[in-house]
């Protein structure tokens, strides 16, 4: 029996307070079991230089190993995880 191959890259979000493409990130990698790290960039201003710097200038940004996502989508997530 074939089981999904769960995800070996690290998953961090970058968010931001009351970001609702933020919050539907987080909800779905806790509805597929995708582990992710969220780093809130109104509290961590390197984290935010940081998203600037790869063309982000909102929330969320997504870092899956070394890809950045400047936005929720999920396409893009899924393709680089190798999920669907």
């Amino acid at each position: 029996m074939d089981e999904k191959k769960k995800p070996t890259k690290t998953v961090v979000l970058f968010s931001g307070p009351g970001c609702v493409w933020c919050t539907r990130a987080k909800n779905y990698f806790r509805q597929n079991k995708i582990r992710f790290r969220e780093i809130d960039i109104s509290k961590d201003r390197k984290a935010a230089k940081d998203c600037e710097r790869h063309g982000c200038r909102g929330v969320p940004v997504i870092l899956i190993g070394s890809q950045w996502i400047c936005g929720f989508d999920q396409g893009k997530i899924e393709k680089i995880l190798g999920i669907k």
